[in-house]
Order: C-alpha cells, then structure tokens, then sequence
C-alpha cells in the first residue's frame, strides 16, 4: 500500500473556528508569546498560563472537525496516511484518522511538571492551580512551548522520508524544525500545498499549489487521489 504524508497547521483547523496564531485575528494579536508560551512565562506566572490554555481548550471542545479534517479519513480506502500536525487540538482524532503524530503537543492533555513522562487526560476544559501529579508538582500544558525541544520532530522526519505522496496544508511554512520536513522528503515523489495564500517553496521539485481553503483544497484533492 503506498504512504501518504501530511504536514497540517493551523489553517486547517481555522475553519472549524480555532484561532491561528499569525492572522490579523490571530491569538499573538492579543497575547505576547512571552507571556503565555515559553518556559519562563510558566514559572513568572503560572496562574495566568493555565488560564490561557484552559481558554485555549474550551475553544477546542466546542469546534468540530471541517471537511478537511473529514476529507483526509477517506484516504485510509486507498493508502497508508499518517498525519503530522502542528496543532494541538483534537480534531483530526474526531474526525476518525488513524494515525497522528502531534509535533507541539496536545491541549486536551496535561503533564507533571517535574516528569514530563506522567501525561493525563484532561476531564473537561478546566485546569486549577494546586492540581498536581502523582508526584506532587503542579500539572502544566502538555504543549512544547517556545525554547522547548521537539522530540517527535525525529519521527515525523522518518514518516516523511518513506513517504510517497506528501501533502501540506494550512500552514505558513514558516515554523522550525515542522517546515524542515518538506526538504527531508524524496524530492521524486508528489508534493502538495493547499493554502489560500500558498507560495512556492525555494528549492522544492514536483509541488503543486492549490490556493483554496482546507475545507474546499482538501476534498479536492482527496477525488483526484482516489480516483488515480
């Protein structure tokens, strides 16, 4: 069965109405990252960052998965698909896909802040301050913050290079190590970029730009996929 491959960001889950980080309307317009995403943020003020991504995973729980989301499950008829997400909601699982590597971490999750291997579901979209792990230490977001390593970022190499078809969508290209992985993929295979404001990747072969929308691209191209 050939493998498909798909980087996803943050424009694919805009439509179901979870704010993106870089638009006019984005979530830095209101919020300095320093304040809410990085370690230090963490350990100034951990009340106000616990509270931002309570915020930030209500928003979650109360969107669904778009036609994007939807239009990647069909692909599982024909090939093998793993998703490599840079988003940190949920809805990829909602929508029914099988295999998901989430590079940043999930919202929906949470983990001691002294043992970042005690991960725990998150019952609902409320964290407090003075909710603790099994080891006594406040609970934090299960998010890989500015500064922080991304340690799935190997994995996600390995699922690019054994790729047959790779596909991105919805994101800007702009986030490191994630936008590395186009480069790490055959540079002989099929290549796909579905975003509204798409532009071609320097040095990239064999990419098509589609500048639509996830939940109009992504249907799209899923026909033309099963159909070959």
């Amino acid at each position: 069965m050939r493998r498909i491959a798909i980087l996803t960001g943050a424009g694919i889950s805009k439509e179901s109405g979870i704010a993106t980080f870089r638009d006019d309307d984005g979530l830095w317009r209101n919020y300095r990252f320093q304040d809410m995403a990085t370690p230090e943020a963490w350990h100034r003020d951990p009340a106000l960052v616990t509270e931002f991504y309570n915020m930030r995973r209500k928003n979650v729980i109360e969107s669904e998965p778009n036609p994007g989301h939807l239009s990647l499950v069909d692909l599982e008829q024909k090939y093998q698909v793993d998703i490599i997400t840079q988003n940190v909601d949920d809805l990829h699982e909602r929508a029914g896909s099988s295999h998901i590597l989430h590079l940043h971490g999930e919202i929906r999750k949470v983990r001691s802040s002294l043992d970042e291997n005690l991960i725990y579901e998150v019952d609902g979209w409320e964290v407090n301050i003075g909710d603790c792990c099994e080891l006594g230490s406040q609970l934090r977001p299960h998010i890989v913050w500015f500064g922080e390593p991304v340690p799935m970022i190997i994995e996600a190499g390995r699922i690019a290079r054994q790729a047959d078809i790779f596909i991105v969508i919805g994101t800007s290209l702009m986030v490191y190590p994630a936008a590395g992985l186009l480069y790490e993929v055959n540079p002989a295979i099929p290549k796909y970029l579905i975003d509204p404001e798409a532009i071609p990747a320097y040095g990239v072969e064999n990419l098509e730009i589609i500048r639509a929308t996830a939940s109009v691209g992504v249907p799209q191209l899923v026909k033309r996929l099963l159909d070959t």
